[in-house]
């Protein structure tokens, strides 16, 4: 083969393989620029039609006074925003002490809230609760263990239903001991919480046990404080047990302000605190022992001062705003029966739900407890007398009845709670007993009715 036509051959051919390649890549270049543009024009339509799924809920604020401290709470108030305008809290002569009165609470409280406005919605309904226990650790070997699941137990209520909760384990006034220790704690919340309508005392050895079941705060609307109690008792019996301060709920106000402040003055705080024992003792015959107590003073003032202070004390005795644990302990089991009954029976209140709309289901079983009577699960229960800490119960019943007693409820409360979760414990004896409760919850009837 002549060489020069070999050659010319072969750079003919590789001037066609070239032209061949470089056009090929050209075609497939624009053929991958095609289809990335269909590719972008398809996504934007996609993004257009179904956006980016987005499990964070989007919060519409209230505008704040600040304008450098942007709403950023997913609560629907704004946590991080504290204006510089001069509230209560600036003034010098405010003082969270028990002996030293606040004045102009109502208007103070006012001012406040007008410069955190996000805070103002949903006021009316905002509650604290306020319990505590002794700085020093229990005599009793299961004391700290059942003040642990009993304080487990008020969280678990404040969560389902939205309350803050402040646990105090410190005497915030040296003299104020026992019962008298509540009230410097009480004042105290008040002025820390000028945000929340009620604070709500609960005593360290009181529980809830309808985990459901939410105060009636528009029964109490004209009322500043409110407390488990019968009126008969008060005026015909003059009882020492007729009220029990041990759970109370009071308005943050001027007028709870002043009430506490007389009611603290009949404690360990004032001159004439052994005087104030020899006329509650003289008023009261029942009463058991000399000193002056809480429970003591306050019907002392709703018995001698009943105008000044009846119209305005709601003494709730339409439910266990608490209840006498030795009443209540033996319930528990037909309760529980009598709730799976209901539930078998009516598909709405069997349903498996998320914890945070527990309120919604116990709306609905309101209807169906109404044929239930006593059988209705008692709000709180109160471990009066048991003293789980010291162990130095009343005389009336041994020890045993009351650990017992508080294992059991507290089994009971937390399987309202263990039942959201997928379990419940099987013995309410036993807190280590843990059973699965399957998702084919036996539905004999979808009836929406109760026989």
């Amino acid at each position: 083969m002549n060489p020069d036509l070999s050659h010319f051959q072969s750079s003919a051919m590789a001037k066609l393989r070239s032209r061949s390649f470089w056009s090929h890549l050209s075609d497939a270049f624009l053929f991958f620029a095609a289809a990335f543009l269909a590719l972008v024009l398809v996504w934007s339509f996609w993004s257009y039609f179904t956006p980016t799924p987005n499990f964070l809920p989007t919060f519409t604020h209230p505008s704040s006074n600040s304008k450098n401290n942007p709403v950023e709470s997913g609560f629907g108030v704004n946590l991080k925003s504290d204006p510089k305008d001069p509230t209560f809290y600036d003034d010098p002569e405010t003082s969270y002490s028990i002996e030293k009165p606040v004045k102009d609470w109502d208007g103070k409280r006012k001012e406040w809230l007008k410069h955190h406005p996000s805070f103002t919605a949903g006021a009316r309904e905002r509650i604290v609760l306020v319990t505590g226990s002794q700085p020093k650790p229990c005599k009793n070997p299961v004391g700290d263990h059942l003040l642990l699941r009993l304080f487990k137990n008020k969280v678990d209520y404040c969560r389902i239903h939205g309350c803050d909760v402040f646990y105090n384990n410190l005497l915030l006034h040296p003299k104020m001991k026992s019962f008298w220790a509540k009230f410097p704690i009480v004042k105290a919340a008040m002025l820390a919480h000028p945000e929340a309508e009620w604070i709500w005392w609960v005593d360290s050895d009181a529980l809830f046990t309808d985990m459901e079941f939410k105060l009636p705060l528009e029964r109490y609307k004209n009322h500043n404080l409110v407390v488990n109690g019968w009126p008969e008792l008060i005026y015909n019996k003059r009882s020492w047990t007729s009220l029990n301060a041990g759970v109370f709920l009071v308005r943050n106000c001027q007028w709870s302000m002043d009430l506490i402040s007389t009611w603290s003055n009949m404690g360990p705080i004032s001159e004439d605190y052994e005087k104030w024992g020899q006329i509650q003792r003289s008023m009261f015959k029942d009463k058991l022992f000399p000193e002056s107590d809480d429970q003591s003073a306050l019907i002392y003032l709703l018995y001698k001062e009943k105008e000044k202070y009846y119209d305005h004390i709601y003494l709730e005795k339409e439910f266990y705003f608490q209840g006498y644990w030795v009443d209540l302990i033996g319930v528990y089991d037909n309760t529980t029966e009598r709730y799976l009954e209901m539930e078998r029976k009516v598909a709405r209140l069997r349903r498996r739900h998320a914890e945070k709309v527990s309120e919604q289901y116990a709306a609905f079983r309101e209807d169906f407890l109404k044929e239930t009577g006593k059988w209705k699960r008692p709000f709180i229960t109160h471990f009066t007398g048991c003293e789980p800490c010291s162990g130095n119960h009343n005389q009336k019943y041994d020890g045993e009845s009351c650990w017992e007693g508080m294992v059991k409820a507290l089994n009971f409360a937390d399987n309202q709670i263990l039942r959201n979760y997928g379990f419940l414990h099987s013995d309410l004896l036993d807190s280590s007993t843990v059973t699965e409760v399957p998702f084919d919850y036996p539905n004999p009837t979808d009836g929406e009715g109760f026989s």
